[in-house]
């Protein structure tokens, strides 16, 4: 990932206010509460609301960004709810994470660049394991149309950066899908996530 990737998430995550606010994604939250706590992996966290929330539930988090602002607030935000979480800063393959490791991945708005993004999925897919489970919500290629007519709800504004429920069935093809949907939904999160928006949601268990 370039520099100018890295300045404009530090540059989003360095004001006071949280950019997609402190409490965490809805179905984040609706997916979590049905698993017992054990060890969770949350990449692209940015400024730890889902991570925060993991941690208050009980579960072992881990997170990691690109972003040293998005750390260092969520790190003040965990211990304001008086939780710890081990959060890094780097890209995926510089860090240190092991075969098998969690037994949940969540993927809330984790857009990583088109060239990558499947290459990402595929190494975390190995950080899983057989029986763990995985919750992606990210944006939906029909996404720019919403996009289009309202700017603040937020996400990439190129179509390769989104996601289908094809790329994610070729992502994850080792899974039981317990959900896989392209679903309309409203968002208010923080500042840059307000409005209606296409998203794709999955809930997988690793076969």
């Amino acid at each position: 990932m370039n520099e100018t990737w890295t300045e404009r998430w530090n540059d989003r995550y360095s004001n006071e206010e949280f950019a997609y606010g402190e409490v965490p994604n809805n179905y984040l939250k609706e997916q979590i509460e049905k698993l017992s706590a054990g060890k969770i992996l949350f990449p692209a966290e940015g400024e730890g609301r889902n991570a925060v929330f993991a941690a208050r539930l009980g579960w072992t988090v881990s997170a990691f960004d690109i972003s040293d602002e998005g750390k260092n607030k969520a790190i003040r935000f965990a211990e304001a709810n008086n939780v710890t979480i081990d959060y890094q800063v780097g890209e995926l393959e510089s860090l240190n994470y092991q075969s098998e490791q969690f037994d949940a991945i969540a993927l809330i708005y984790a857009h990583f660049p088109a060239a990558i993004k499947s290459a990402i999925h595929k190494t975390l897919d190995q950080y899983l394991r057989k029986g763990g489970i995985i919750i992606f919500e990210a944006f939906s290629k029909k996404h720019l149309e919403y996009l289009a007519k309202n700017d603040k709800v937020g996400g990439p504004k190129d179509i390769e950066s989104l996601f289908s429920i094809e790329e994610i069935q070729s992502d994850f093809p080792n899974y039981e899908i317990i959900e896989l949907a392209e679903k309309e939904i409203e968002l208010n999160e923080g500042i840059f996530h307000n409005g209606t928006g296409s998203v794709i949601r999955f809930v997988g268990r690793k076969k």
